[in-house]
This record gives structure tokens, C-alpha cells and sequence, in this order.
């Protein structure tokens, strides 16, 4: 699915005249001739100019025609010299409908969005009308850029001014001098502004035309590609998309539009089937609008047009954007405003106010009007733009686009700096480095042992499946002379390397042999699996990472498509396995998994793999996960934890049956689907923990030593573990060694239970303090102030005292001090507290007796639960 673009067919006049077939609706995005053009895919809809046809979805058809399928025609009008010819033959057209649309947009109100129903091959039932599928991102149309852009200039208080002073010669009682000597210098200054306005906005046309009239080469016949969402949220990992259209007879049925980029929830039927075959479209299957197809082709059907694609449902409408600098010459100038006034009624009185003086007044405003330079604002706008243009033209930072030609000053006032870690102060190019399995760590040094005990395995595996080779009698010795730790060892070693070549989302990519073709070929489509040619493509680096790892110890990945991968041991055995389910990486689950079905032995496999604050909840019991993470994490490794889970064939019937039907639901079908997950990810079995390195970038200690020098304040923002942070921040000289870091982390959420049961507990020492104020002071109940007030004071502080198990001395002199409040206030609220009743003996012991029955039951029972059910902590304690 996709929320791109309709595709039109170009054919030659003999193609033209020998087929009659309406123009057909596709959605595609691949290599061809369009992707010399940053490689963006975006076409103009042109459904009011050229009729509907089915579509022609055929694999067959696809092969049998040849012909080019590009954009719109104004896609090849754009191309040529438009002169006078072109103006009468259609310009006058584009300012007419430019002119419409503007009315039609301030006139029609919001268009209600809602789901909608896409037809496949039955055109007659398309009866809703979608928008336009143009991008427009200027801020004025023909008609209203000279108002526009006058009324955000007079905006201004300092343009305002002298537009009013201006206009004051025209009455002839306040003419000072001619009329060019004050329009003359107003008219260059709104000329130099409309023109530097003009430029931008012209600009952002040809970036618009550009985004609106790519080409498009050939529809081919795809399941798979990559894209990036960088143009998005800002994200250049490629991000598999994948998809499989036939020629059938379906609708697709598809939420309203929104403004989440990552979510989408949609049906597909099929009606050509008996009974109809219904499947469910989540993200996976969704392409965005100004998505960028990094490998492979694509061919989907067009969902969301124009303004109701994501890209531009999540841009604000273009402002203008003011600096600071303009802003305190705002206020710059109406103080000198206020000075010039004070100056001209100074001078008014001076002349003790004789005559016409008002008219004098305003004389002296336009005399001394030359107070606030007229000069300044065109100079800084010259200036501006020459920044801009020096920027855009500096040989150190090639290829830098000035959008915004107001506000180029600004880059030196920066105070804060906000990074991202990935990518940004590191290279985004992962390194395998750490593999740990609980009781044995390997590091680069010893990846060596690795590829031997792979090397054994999987040679034994095969020595057995032969069922006779020579070497195997001396294998089974040499293994029976091995002690039995290092064949658990060997084994664990063997299913963690295999989880890790199996769960991920990396499709190897091979490029065809010199001479043949210079194009890319898929995996699936080359047999010979040649290891010089292979390249990986994945969603992310720490993927193809860990898939390179792998290779390098003798497991390769060498084929995978949409319901299968294949493994190459060492031996140069091919491994097959069947894909039976995926469950892609989300920012909120922090994993992702993979059930797979061995095909030689048929045996179903749930493996995982995610973060360790995510997987931690989800694999069986160990005492040595947290502790390495946090080891791994201090040396700036990125960690993994991979899991597994052998089912059985019922099991999975089970969950394919209710994650089908999760999968179908229009309403909260992602609580649902994860709902159905979380059943099947509980006591995994812990495989082994990764570790991977990402390399700082080039140069940035001295980049950001040189911003720090010159007074920006740096924040870098990472979702990584803290340790990890730390580590690359210490690394890239964001914070020095010597300095201090100071960690604030989250305090213990308040649950319903702890919250209850300090009510209770409240409700009880209150009521006690009540009670017994009653009970033990009948006849001294006038004092019941005093009572109650001492009683509260001293179970309070009983209660901090009972409840801190480690004392700082600063806690011991805030109890003191407390203590001291009470007894100062008896001293300055005397009105309030008899002080002689207080200071008796009966009042004290029977203050005390309160106070211990409020207090002490409470840490009696506190004393028998933790001893008979003690926390974690205390057995290491103890």
C-alpha cells in the first residue's frame, strides 16, 4: 500500500494508435531514469484530465508490454521553452486554475476525512474523489504574494513608520521637502525585500515542480525494497517493504488518513476466490509519500492522494520566519520612536506652545525622523542574503541549501545544541566485538574458537546424517576425551550462532557478474551464492552486523525472501528453512522475532531478540544478564539478548489462528496482535548476549571542543543504556574526564496497592490519636489541640526514624530541628498550648502511650514480612 502516486503510459504514436486502453492507476517507485533525482518517486495525479482503467496487475502483462510508463504530460511539457506559444496556448490555463484553486480553498470548508475503499480492476465502483496528488509548500499564489508579502513587512513597527511618514507629505500642511526624498528610499527597501521573498518563493516552486514531475522508467515485477524515511523522521536506516499483487479482482479497505507515520491498519479481499480470502495490511506493507526506494521495485496501489498523505498532513502551513535580530530592531526602533517624540514635544515647549503648535509638533516628528535609520533594515537584508549565499558556496560544508534566507544570523546565536548519538557523533556502522553465553565471554581475540566449534558441529551434524565417513571414528574420540562442559559449551555456542543468522530482517543482495548485465540481482535469483558479489541489506547496521559475524564464523546467510532463508554451514551444506511468522522491531516492544520451520527435520522455532530491559521479562530466571549488560554497556558496546522457543506443531496451529484473526481486526488490532504475541513470548530460553561497536565519527572531538570553546551549551539525546551513553560521551569529548556526571533517575512509581495501603495507615494512626486524645484526656479534653498536635509531631517523626535503614547525619539534624520547631512554637503560640498542662507528667506518659500504640503495631508487622518473606537484596546482604 501507499500513499504515492497515479502512473500514466507513455507510449510512441504507433503504440498509441494500436491500443485504445484507458490510462492505468499504479503506484511504483524503483531504479530507472527518475532516480538520478535523489532517488524520490513522487508523481502528480492527473485523474481530471485522463479517464479511468482497471488495473493491470498480470505478471504476464508487465513482460509483454514494453512500454515506458512516466508521469503526466506536463511531467515532458515542463521540459520545453515556455514563451509566448506556450502562454497562449496554455499558460493562460495554469493562472486560471492557480486562481480557482486559491478561491476554493478559502471559500470550502475542512473535507471530513474518512476510510475509504479502494477498487482493484472495477473502476465503476470508485465513486469518492480524493485530492490532488501535488505538493505545494509556497507561501503565496500568483494574486497574493505583493499583499502578502506588504503586509508582513508592515508588520514591523520600523516599516510602519516610515510608510506613515510617507504618507504625511502627501497633506500639504506637513510637506517637508519632495516626495521622492521619503518614498525613494521606502520603495528600495520593499523592493530588496519583495525581490529576496520572490527568489524563496521561486525556489520552492522549482523544488515542488521537481518532487511533482519525476519520471518514471518501466513497471517490473518486484515483491521486496527498501526504503528511507530520512525526508520523514529524519531516520536513514532502510526499512523493508514488502508486497505481493496478482492479477485478481480485490478491494482494499483502508483507515481514514492520519498523522501517525507509524501505524496503519487496513484489509485486503479477494472476491475472485470462493469464499473470499481476507488479509490484513499493517505497516510492513505501506509506502509514504516522500519515502525514498533505496533497492528493488514497487507495485502497490495508491491509497492516500495530496494533501492527505502523511508528508504533508504533518507539515504546518509555511510561515515567515523572523530572526531575533529583527526583532530586537523592532524594539529598537519604537524606543528611538519614544525618544523622538520626547525630543519634538521638548522643542514644541520650547517655543511655548504658540500657534498651530500640533502642526508644529509633526513637523519636528518628520525633521527628526532621520533618528531611526531607514538604511539599516535594506542593509540587513542585503546582509542576510549575502550570508546565505557565502553558506551555500562554502567548499568546507558542499552541498548546504539555504531554505530560509531571513534567518542565516541566527547559526551565531546559538546557545544549545541538541545531537542525536547514532549516527549523528558516531558512524552508524556497526562492528561485531562481544558474544557472551552466561559463563564464557568472546571477544574479537578469540572469535577464532568460535569458528572451530562451528566448524565441529556442523560436521558431526553432517557425519551423522551421512550415516558412514571415515573421519568420524576418530571425531567420536576426540569429542569423548572432551570433558563435558565444553560440549555444552560447544552446543550453546552452536544454537546462539544459528539464532543470530536466522532472526533478523537481512536480505543479501548479489551483484551480477561483469559482462552479463550491470544491474543488481536478488538473492533468490542467483544459485551460485557467490561470496565475492554478496552485499546485506537490512533495516539496521547492528543487523548486518551481526549477519557479517556470522559469515565470518562460518554460517552464511545466502538467500532470503518473503517465506524462506537459507544458511550455508561451513561444510558447504545448504541449510533451508521456512518463515512462518515475523514480528518486525517497534520502538515501543524494543524487539523483534521470527518463528521459522526447519525443513529437514520440521521442527518449529520462535526466536527473538530485542533489548535487555524488554527481554529481561520475557526469558527464563539467570543471575548474569544484567550484570554483563551493564559490563558491555561501560565499554560502549550496543547489547542484544536472543532468545528461543521450541513449539510444537498444535502450539503454533494455535497461535496462527488467533494472530490471524488479531490481524484482521479493524479496531485496536495492535493491542490485539500484541496481546496474542505476549502469550507465546514467556520463559524463552536465553541464548546468548551480542555486543556491537559503533565508531565515532570523523573529527568531531575537535568539532565539538571548538563549540564548546565558543559557548554552546551541547545536550545529546540516545535511547541507549545510560552506561553506553556515558561511554560515548567520555569518548567524543562531549563532557571531559575530569568532570562530574550526575545521573537523576526516576524515583519509585506509586502503584494503586502502596498508595491504599498508606490511606490505611493514615486513616488508623489518626483515628488513634483521636481515640485515644478521648479516652486517656476525658476531663482535660479542653486541651484537645495541644493533644493531638504533640501526638502527631511525635509519630511522625517515630515513623522516618522506624523507616530509614541508613542514617546520614544531616537526616539525624533535620529530626532535631523538627523536634526544635515543635518546642519553639509552644513558646510562640502560647494562646494555642497551655504550657503549664504540657510540661506535666501525666500529659507526657500519656502523650507517649498514644504515640506507641500508633506507631508500633505498624512496625511489627513490617518486622514479620520481611522476615518471612525477606526481599532479593537481603540474601546477597546476608
Amino acid at each position: 500500500m501507499a500513499d504515492q502516486i497515479p502512473l500514466y503510459p507513455v507510449r510512441s504514436a504507433a503504440a498509441a494508435s494500436a491500443s485504445h486502453r484507458r490510462a492505468a492507476y499504479y503506484s511504483a517507485t524503483g531504479p530507472g531514469p527518475g532516480a538520478d533525482r535523489r532517488g524520490r518517486y513522487q508523481l502528480e495525479d492527473e485523474s481530471a484530465h485522463l479517464d479511468e482503467m482497471p488495473l493491470m496487475m498480470s505478471e504476464e502483462g508487465f513482460e509483454n508490454d514494453e512500454s515506458d510508463y512516466h508521469t503526466l504530460p506536463r511531467a515532458r511539457i515542463t521540459r520545453r521553452k515556455r514563451g509566448l506559444e506556450w502562454f497562449v496556448c496554455g499558460g493562460w490555463k495554469f493562472l486560471c486554475t492557480s486562481c480557482c484553486d486559491w478561491l476554493i480553498n478559502v471559500c470550502q470548508r475542512k473535507k471530513e476525512l474518512k476510510a475509504r475503499t479502494v477498487w482493484l480492476g472495477c473502476p465503476e465502483k470508485c465513486e469518492e474523489k480524493h485530492p490532488r496528488n501535488s505538493i505545494k509548500n509556497q507561501k503565496y499564489n500568483v494574486f497574493t504574494f505583493i499583499p502578502g508579502v506588504l503586509y508582513e513587512q508592515f508588520k514591523f513597527f520600523l516599516n510602519l513608520y516610515f510608510l506613515v511618514v510617507s504618507c504625511s507629505q502627501f497633506v500639504p500642511a506637513l510637506k517637508i521637502g519632495y516626495l521622492y526624498t521619503y518614498w525613494a528610499p521606502l520603495g528600495f527597501v520593499l523592493a530588496v525585500t519583495i525581490a529576496r521573498e520572490a527568489i524563496d518563493e521561486f525556489r520552492r516552486f522549482q523544488r515542488d515542480k521537481e518532487m511533482n514531475s519525476q519520471l518514471y522508467s518501466k513497471l517490473t515485477v518486484r515483491g521486496s525494497c527498501f526504503i528511507r524515511t530520512d525526508q520523514l523522521d529524519g531516520e536513514t536506516d532502510w526499512k523493508l517493504k514488502v508486497a505481493d499483487l496478482f492479477s485478481i479482482s480485490a478491494y482494499v479497505y483502508a483507515q481514514k488518513p492520519q498523522l501517525d507515520i507509524h501505524s496503519f491498519e487496513g484489509t485486503f479481499t479477494r472476491e475472485d476466490s470462493d469464499p473470499p480470502i481476507h488479509e490484513s495490511l499493517s505497516i510492513e506493507n505501506t509506502l509514504w509519500a516522500s519515502t525514498i526506494v533505496a533497492s528493488g521495485t514497487v507495485i502497490g496501489v495508491v491509497i492516500y492522494t495530496g494533501k492527505e498523505t502523511r508528508s504533508v498532513m504533518n507539515t504546518s502551513n509555511p510561515k515567515n520566519k523572523v530572526g531575533l535580530l529583527d526583532l530586537e530592531l523592532n524594539r529598537l526602533t519604537k524606543a528611538l520612536f519614544l525618544a523622538l517624540v520626547v525630543l519634538s514635544v521638548v522643542m514644541v515647549t520650547l517655543q511655548g506652545f504658540a500657534g498651530p503648535w500640533y502642526r508644529n509638533l509633526f513637523r519636528f516628528l518628520l525633521l527628526f525622523s532621520y533618528i531611526i535609520p531607514i538604511s539599516l533594515r535594506v542593509n540587513l537584508d542585503m546582509g542576510k542574503a549575502a550570508y546565505g549565499w557565502m553558506i551555500m558556496k562554502d567548499e568546507n560544508i558542499p552541498g548546504t541549501v539555504v531554505r530560509t534566507s531571513t534567518i542565516p544570523e541566527e547559526l551565531g546565536r546559538l546557545v544549545y545544541l541538541l545531537t542525536d548519538k547514532t549516527g549523528t557523533l558516531t558512524q552508524n556502522e556497526m562492528v561485531f566485538k562481544r558474544l557472551h553465553l552466561g559463563t564464557v565471554s568472546y571477544g574479537t581475540d578469540t572469535m577464532d574458537e568460535i569458528q572451530s566449534h562451528i566448524l565441529s558441529s556442523y560436521l558431526q551434524v553432517h557425519s551423522q546424517a551421512s550415516g558412514h565417513n571415515p573421519s568420524s571414528a576418530p571425531l567420536r574420540r576426540s569429542q569423548s576425551s572432551t570433558p563435558k562442559v565444553k560440549k555444552s559449551v560447544s552446543s550453546r555456542i552452536h544454537e546462539a550462532v544459528k539464532a543470530i543468522a536466522l532472526c533478523h530482517n537481512v536480505t543479501p543482495v548479489y551483484e551480477a557478474r561483469a559482462g552479463v548485465t550491470g544491474e543488481t540481482e536478488f538473492a533468490e535469483a542467483d544459485q551460485d551464492f557467490s561470496d565475492e558479489n554478496r552485499t546485506y541489506q537490512a533495516s539496521s547496521p547492528d543487523e548486518v552486523a551481526l549477519v557479517r559475524w556470522t559469515e565470518s564464523v562460518g554460517l552464511t546467510l545466502v538467500s532470503r525472501d518473503l517465506a524462506s532463508i537459507q544458511l550455508k554451514t561451513p561444510n558447504g551444506q545448504v541449510l533451508n528453512y521456512c518463515i512462518l511468522q515475523m514480528f518486525p522491531f517497534t520502538s515501543e516492544s524494543k524487539r523483534m522475532g521470527i518463528i521459522v520451520r526447519d525443513e529437514s527435520t520440521a521442527e518449529i522455532t520462535f526466536y527473538m531478540k530485542g533489548a535487555d530491559v524488554a527481554m529481561s521479562t520475557i526469558v527464563q530466571y539467570n543471575d548474569w544478564l544484567e550484570e554483563e549488560c551493564g559490563n558491555m554497556a561501560r565499554e560502549g558496546l550496543r547489547t542484544l539478548v536472543v532468545a528461543k522457543r521450541t513449539l510444537t506443531e498444535e502450539q503454533y496451529q494455535d497461535f496462527e489462528s488467533r494472530y490471524s484473526q488479531a490481524k484482521l481486526s479493524i479496531h485496536d488490532r495492535t493491542l490485539k496482535v500484541a496481546a496474542v504475541v505476549e502469550s507465546l513470548e514467556r520463559e524463552m530460553e536465553l541464548l546468548c548476549l551480542t555486543g556491537v561497536e559503533d565508531q565515532l565519527q570523523a573529527d568531531v572531538r575537535p568539532t565539538l571542543e571548538m563549540l564548546r570553546n565558543a559557548g554552546i551549551k551541547i545536550w545529546m539525546l540516545t535511547g541507549d543504556k545510560l552506561e553506553t551513553a556515558t561511554c560515548i560521551a567520555k569518548s567524543s569529548h562531549l563532557v571531559s574526564r575530569t568532570q562530574d556526571i550526575h545521573v537523576f533517575r526516576p524515583g519509585r512509581s506509586l502503584s494503586f496497592k502502596t498508595f491504599l495501603i498508606w490511606v490505611l495507615i493514615s486513616i488508623y494512626q489518626g483515628g488513634i490519636l483521636m481515640f485515644g486524645a478521648l479516652v486517656l484526656f476525658e476531663a482535660e479534653f479542653v486541651h484537645v489541640m495541644a493533644i493531638s498536635f504533640t501526638a502527631l509531631i511525635l509519630t511522625e517523626l517515630l515513623m522516618v526514624a522506624l523507616t530509614i535503614r541508613t542514617w546520614h547525619w544531616l537526616m539525624v539534624v533535620a529530626e532535631f530541628l523538627s523536634l526544635g520547631c515543635y518546642v519553639a512554637s509552644l513558646a510562640f503560640l502560647n494562646e494555642y498550648f497551655d504550657v503549664a498542662f504540657i510540661t506535666t507528667v501525666t500529659f507526657l506518659w500519656k502523650v507517649s502511650a498514644i504515640t506507641v500504640v500508633s506507631c508500633l503495631p505498624l512496625y511489627v508487622l513490617k518486622y514479620l514480612k520481611r522476615k518471612l518473606s525477606p526481599p532479593s537484596y537481603s540474601k546477597l546482604s546476608s
